[in-house]
């Protein structure tokens, strides 16, 4: 295999990048990066998402529902047509109850919804995509987990399960397709971003949840002494689908300050 081109780490241009999830704080910084990479990017997430954040000019936008399967197969059928094929798929569908409950203080429902939208739907979005990057150039995924998968707190219960899921559903798209496409995690810490509130799209702006993580007082938990950013997160993402990560598979990347060091 020739050496990669060192100049560049990054997927070269040209590269047909899906973002599931692409109008969170998170998916808008790592659309805005891929287009200055010149890759192609089509953006999936809900209406009302795309509405509040557009996707930029020269991408492509798709709204849906990603824990509706007939949705999700039609997108990925759009995306189709209009490419043939995919290179990358990244997937930053995700919420969490706001405010935090303990599992006996939810309900059934509640459970079911988280689990769903977080695990459920990057079972649906894989699914779909698998045909589209088996034609692609050196295609890969990359999933985006979360430290609570790794180290639960109180009141995180279905999300750490859904994550944690992720990340074992993460490995067996890495067995089952190797050595055609590599399939990685990146398991952020806390973010200062809308998901603090409940997730980009679930609604208004709770108050309750913002008081509950401001008083959490959360940056006192990592050795760097912050939170961590958006950009923070884009470049584990990058390298991920780039070159430079050709050898691994099947790995989680963790980006979270100290706060957790397996």
């Amino acid at each position: 295999m020739a050496a990669p081109d060192w100049t560049r780490l990054t997927a070269p241009p040209g590269t047909r990048v899906v973002v599931a999830g692409g109008a969170g704080d998170i998916g808008r910084a790592v659309v805005g990066a891929c287009r200055a990479n010149g890759h192609e990017v089509a953006v999936l997430d809900l209406a009302r998402s795309l509405a509040k954040h557009p996707a930029p000019p020269g991408t492509r936008a798709i709204a849906l529902d990603a824990t509706d399967p007939a949705a999700v197969d039609a997108a990925f059928r759009e995306i189709e047509a209009a490419w043939g094929a995919a290179d990358a798929l990244v997937f930053l569908v995700g919420f969490t109850i706001a405010p935090p409950a303990r599992i006996d203080a939810l309900s059934p429902r509640q459970w079911d919804e988280v689990i769903a939208g977080n695990l459920g739907s990057a079972y649906l979005v894989a699914r779909a995509a698998l045909p589209l990057l088996r034609k692609g150039r050196d295609p890969a995924i990359v999933a985006v987990s979360s430290g609570l998968g790794f180290n639960v707190l109180p009141g995180f219960g279905p999300y750490a399960a859904a994550k944690a899921g992720l990340v074992g559903l993460t490995k067996a798209l890495a067995i089952e397709n190797a050595p055609l496409i590599r399939a990685n995690a990146v398991a952020p810490s806390a973010i200062e971003t809308a998901f603090m509130k409940g997730g980009t799209g679930r609604g208004p702006d709770d108050p309750a949840a913002a008081a509950w993580f401001r008083g959490a007082d959360y940056a006192r938990l990592f050795p760097l002494g912050r939170l961590a950013e958006v950009d923070d997160v884009v470049g584990p993402i990058l390298f991920l689908l780039g070159p430079a990560a050709r050898f691994m598979t099947g790995q989680t990347l963790h980006v979270n300050g100290g706060r957790l060091t397996p």
